[in-house]
């Protein structure tokens, strides 16, 4: 098993929530945390009294409370030091769940202490949602990916685009849990800056347009449509056929939306996209934001 959060990381991370004097568990007993990520009847007792690991962990921690307070994490039925990293990843979001965990103060301190060590790793927990108030954290890749988000923050910024902002923390914080919403929001994204750039250049925009017609009229106006180019240019063919994939690009990812992303019913077998094919769909939206928003950048300067 490939894994990316080392024994080391893992270590650290135990040794910190120990240090604190915190409960994994929260408010929740033992056999209720255990079981909200593992089926407790299906995984084997350690004590012969019992058929399963729900009977003994009920009668050591919630009878007998003669096991230590954080045994889990050594616990060979966990495998929590060797599991997949989303495995181990899933229990520590479960451990900051507002169910879990009612002191927010707490849970902000172990989010930190969490993502300092899962940081050389390449991953990081994140907000997804809320709860009465309160944030649910989900795992996400930490490294390329997110510069990639951090390009298309500037590109928003240029734009002085909310509603830009918003989109890409929406395909951030959904990458990993949820990558329908993340495809969708890519294709919502390209929209969006399409119409920025247009609204700034005072190009009409009418409510027919689709992605495709959007992107084209954009790029009609920042002079980059493949026909602009002279044929005496230095690889102008090359430039004729790599602008052109730009505006088919959009026309990808409007069509991918279409068949996986969010803001369509589906049928009983439908059945969705990886979170990696969530972030083939955002790295194009973002490469393709970046790209508009230099050369609007640019030309607004001359």
């Amino acid at each position: 098993m490939n894994n990316s959060i080392t024994r080391e990381t893992r270590r650290n991370i135990f040794d910190g929530i120990d240090l604190e004097g915190i409960s994994y568990s929260g408010r929740l007993s033992d056999t209720e945390f255990l079981g909200r990520l593992y089926n407790l009847s299906k995984l084997p007792t350690t004590d012969t009294r019992f058929s399963d690991a729900a009977g003994d962990i009920r009668q050591h921690c919630e009878n007998n409370f003669d096991w230590e307070g954080n045994w889990v994490f050594t616990d060979s039925r966990f495998k929590l030091y060797t599991c997949a990293d989303e495995d181990f990843l899933r229990f520590l979001c479960e451990m900051l769940h507002p169910l879990v965990r009612e002191d927010t103060e707490i849970s902000v301190k172990l989010s930190d202490h969490f993502n300092d060590q899962l940081q050389n790793c390449g991953w990081k927990l994140v907000e997804i949602d809320r709860i009465a108030g309160r944030s649910r954290y989900g795992a996400q890749k930490s490294n390329e990916f997110h510069s990639k988000i951090s390009r298309a923050k500037s590109a928003a910024e240029i734009l002085a685009s909310n509603w830009m902002q918003t989109e890409i923390d929406r395909i951030n914080n959904s990458i990993e849990s949820d990558p329908a919403l993340a495809i969708g929001t890519s294709k919502d994204l390209v929209e969006s800056c399409c119409k920025a750039i247009l609204t700034e250049l005072g190009v009409q925009i009418e409510k027919r347009d689709d992605l495709p017609k959007l992107s084209k009229k954009m790029c009609t106006a920042l002079g980059l449509v493949p026909e602009g180019i002279p044929s005496e240019a230095k690889g102008a063919e090359i430039i004729r056929r790599t602008l052109s994939n730009l505006t088919q690009m959009t026309q990808g990812i409007a069509e991918l939306r279409g068949l996986y992303g969010s803001g369509h019913g589906r049928d009983g077998k439908h059945t969705g996209l990886e979170p990696r094919h969530a972030r083939l769909a955002a790295a194009s939206a973002i490469a393709f934001v970046d790209f508009a928003t230099e050369t609007y950048l640019k030309r607004s300067r001359t």
